[in-house]
């Protein structure tokens, strides 16, 4: 009997313990999205001067959405870049929007005139658009076609390199195989 203890402990102990080892040596990161190459989730979003903006609204249009926070060190090293790209794209068919998560009113407007963000940003105070997105970490960014499709969607601090390039390829409509991944910047 003992025996069969035995062999039951091993046939069932040893595939277990080698799904977890395996789920061990996986970066959780590399959970692709579902969302590259499909319609991007509608949604509408106040803006911080009071305006409503939906996603309906900028059809036709390369949209980039960033979601970021002002606590956030990763959003800090990419904010110039961003309004950098804004800048030099700005009058074009491109809208940039900034999605603040997880953060207060207060921090937000300060990280906004602290890096002097001239693109349209808004409160998703409930995070609704985050978890309609798939956003698990700061900062997140997609970029939509005149179509509405997600092309491209990138987890980490972004360089203009990579913005200008996948602006182009949402404005002809190519979409990424998979998404990417940016590494942290000091501000510095």
């Amino acid at each position: 009997m003992a025996w069969r203890r035995l062999v039951l402990v091993f046939l069932v102990g040893v595939p277990l313990v080698a799904v977890l080892a395996y789920g061990f040596t996986r970066d959780p990161r590399e959970i692709p999205s579902p969302l590259i190459g499909r319609p991007a989730p509608p949604f509408s979003i106040e803006l911080m001067d009071g305006r409503p903006v939906s996603l309906a609204d900028l059809r036709g249009k390369v949209v980039f959405l960033n979601f970021w926070a002002s606590w956030c060190p990763p959003c800090r090293a990419e904010a110039r870049d961003l309004e950098a790209a804004w800048r030099q794209h700005r009058g074009e068919d491109v809208v940039f929007l900034g999605v603040n998560i997880q953060d207060t009113e207060t921090g937000a407007r300060g990280f906004l005139r602290e890096f002097d963000i001239t693109y349209a940003n808004g409160i998703d105070a409930r995070n609704r658009i985050a978890i309609d997105y798939g956003v698990w970490g700061i900062p997140e960014t997609f970029f939509i076609d005149r179509t509405g499709r997600i092309t491209y969607k990138h987890v980490g601090a972004l360089g203009t390199g990579t913005i200008h390039a996948k602006l182009a390829e949402a404005r002809e409509g190519v979409a990424s195989n998979r998404e990417g991944k940016g590494d942290y910047r000091s501000v510095q």
